[in-house]
This record gives structure tokens, sequence and C-alpha cells, in this order.
């Protein structure tokens, strides 16, 4: 394991952050860094071995995302939803066949997977959404929107939440190709921030798709894997939140060592000293409630109010070390060109998704408090 953080340290310092203001200007991956990481497994980090990932455990996959977490998270958007959510959906809701035919094509890289849950009406609460799918013959006839669905500009394949026509079935996941019929991409989203991370609606116009497109086999299962999987995403959102974290203090420590004001650096200054220790305090805090998290996650103990509680303070650490940062340079803070400028507006989207942090705290109130109630009185 211990290689496996070394290699990804090497190549997200050396090769991936003198790339950033390419990715900045052009808003898109450089090709060779998209090869070296499918060379490296990075599609398939957390997929298991005989599918031909690299078979991770839930605390190994965090130390490694705090790793990919040092640079533009647009780096780590490109495959990460093959080895978070997408991925996921058929580790933990697929049948052996479906495994065996699917999850090889994410790991390598043949294919890059989109999770089509949001929609323009249901986000923070899946169990409202609107895109339906009715039996044909035997099969499925789909139809409905998605919208700020992850790679869906260069997807290959698109996992749909849709719920059964007659909704005797509930919610269920279909596993759509690209260049089906009736499956449209809209333009790519213009972002605050994440530039190279694209996302776009996605629309479903009476797109017909066969039996085996269900993942599982059975209808219903769609909600409960979403929100499995989901969970697992918040480690993973919360350790590249740790990761950010880090390169952000690194960023202010070197600039405040560095600038001098009156004959001293800056870094002499008491109020600057406190900004820095609020910002390096942040960045640990964060780093032990996600690996507590990705401990309890792993162990089964905690498969939900630990997650939500990783995400949610890793992600508004982060922009709170983000906008120290920037106070930190001062004017120079607040110019194009600046890493921190950048890293300020990428931060800002980890309190939305994967669950807004106001939906954090919902579900870490109501968890406890059911906890509660299942305890026998005295």
């Amino acid at each position: 394991m211990d290689d496996i953080l070394a290699t990804v340290r090497r190549l997200v310092r050396d090769r991936v952050v003198p790339a950033e203001a390419e990715i900045e200007e052009t808003d898109a991956i450089p090709d060779d860094l998209r090869r070296m990481a499918k060379e490296m497994g990075l599609f398939g980090f957390t997929i298991d071995e005989k599918y031909g990932g690299l078979g991770l455990s839930v605390v190994d996959e965090a130390r490694v995302v705090m790793e990919l977490g040092y640079t533009s998270p647009a780096f780590r958007s490109m495959f990460g939803t093959n080895n978070g959510i997408a991925g996921h959906v058929l580790l933990l809701g697929a049948t052996d066949e479906q495994r065996a035919e699917y999850l090889p094509k994410l790991a390598s890289g043949e294919w890059t997977a989109s999770f089509a849950l949001t929609e323009p009406e249901a986000g923070s609460d899946p169990s409202s959404i609107r895109t339906t799918a009715y039996r044909t013959g035997d099969g499925w006839v789909i139809d409905g929107s998605k919208r700020f669905i992850t790679n869906a500009p260069l997807a290959d394949v698109f996992f749909v939440f849709a719920r059964i026509g007659d909704d005797a079935g509930g919610i269920s996941t279909f596993l759509v190709e690209r260049g089906t019929p009736g499956v449209t991409v809209g333009p790519k989203d213009r972002k605050m921030g994440q530039a190279g991370a694209w996302t776009a609606d996605v629309g479903f116009d009476g797109v017909v798709v066969g039996p085996d497109a269900l993942i599982g086999g059975e209808p219903g299962h769609g909600l409960s894997v979403a929100m499995r999987c989901l969970a697992h995403g918040r480690i993973h959102i919360g350790a590249l939140c740790v990761g950010l974290a880090e390169r952000l203090v690194d960023e202010s420590v070197a600039y405040a060592t560095s600038r001098t004001q009156s004959g001293r650096p800056i870094a002499d200054f008491q109020l600057v000293q406190g900004l820095i220790a609020d910002s390096y305090t942040d960045y640990l805090a964060a780093h032990g409630v996600v690996m507590e998290a990705a401990r309890r996650y792993e162990a089964g103990t905690d498969v939900r109010i630990a997650p939500s509680a990783a995400k949610y303070f890793a992600s508004e650490a982060v922009f709170r070390v983000a906008d120290r940062a920037v106070q930190i340079h001062g004017g120079s803070g607040y110019m194009r060109g600046n890493a921190v400028e950048r890293l300020f507006r990428d931060a800002r989207l980890f309190r939305l998704y994967e669950g807004t942090s106001q939906i954090q705290q919902v579900i870490i109130a109501r968890e406890l408090g059911r906890a509660a109630r299942r305890q026998p009185k005295t």
C-alpha cells in the first residue's frame, strides 16, 4: 500500500500540479494525464481485483484520495465516479453476470461512467425522482431528465435511476449505454470552479433497453443501493477535502514565510500565525474524522452517521481553510492565476454535492434520534 501511495503522490505533485493552469485554461484534463491514470489503475482502485481493479479497502481508498485531493479536483473527478457511486452500484446491487461484464470496463478505464440520479426537482431527496421506466415486452422504456451529471459529456454508460411506471417496483437502476436512441446530453455546464470536471443535463426520451439493463435483475432496489453508494461516496469526498486542505495549508505557509512586510516575513505576525494555526487544526481534525469514518464503515459498525459527519465536517473545514488562504495572500490571493484563488472556487462545491451540508446535518441528527429511540427504557 505504501508503494501505491508513493506512486500516486509522485504523479499528483510532479505531473498534475504543474498542469493545473492548463486544466483551468482549457477546461480539460490533458490526454497524457488520462493515459497515466489508466496505466496506474486509478480508474478502478476500489474495484475488486478479480474484475481488474486494485481492490483497495475503504481505509486505503481514503488515503489514496487524500493524495489525489492535493491538486485540481477535476483530475480525481475523471475516474472518481468509476470508483465511487457508479462502480459501487454494480458492486452492491448487480448480478454476478453484470459485475463480470461491466466492472472490468470501468476498472480499466475503457468506460467512463456517470451516476444519473439528480433531477431538476430531485437532488437532496432521491425518493422524489420523476424519471420513469415502463415495461415493454421483456425490456423497459425510460423517460425523464437528469441534471448536473458528472462526466456526462464524455460518459460511455449512464447508471440511471428511475421510478417503475406503476410504482409497484419502486425506484430501480438501469444501465444505459451512450448512443442508445433517445439519449441526449446537453452542453457542458458553466461552473464557478472545478474546471476540467464536466457536468451536463441528460435526457431520456423513450429510451428502450433490454431486461439485462436492470441492475440486479429485479426492480425496486435502486433507492437502497443509491443511499449505500452515497454513504460510501461521502467518505471519498471527505478524503478529497482533506487532501485539498493540506495543499492550501502548504500554499499558505509557503507564502507567509516568503512574503515580507516592514522588513519581516508576514509569518512572524501573530494574526497571520493565528490564521495558519486554525487552518492546520482544521486540516488535522478533518483528517481524523474521515479516517475514523472509513474505519467504522469498513468494520460495518457505522455506515450512515459517520460518513455524513466526515463529509459535513471536511467540506466545511476545507472551505474555511481556503478562505484563510486567500486572506493570508491578501490582494494577490484574489487574482486569477493564483493557486489559492482557483482552489477557493474549487472548494466551494464540496459543501453542495454528495448531499449538501444541511442534508448531512439532517441525516446525522435523524439517525442519532432513531438510535436513541431504539435504546431500552430504564
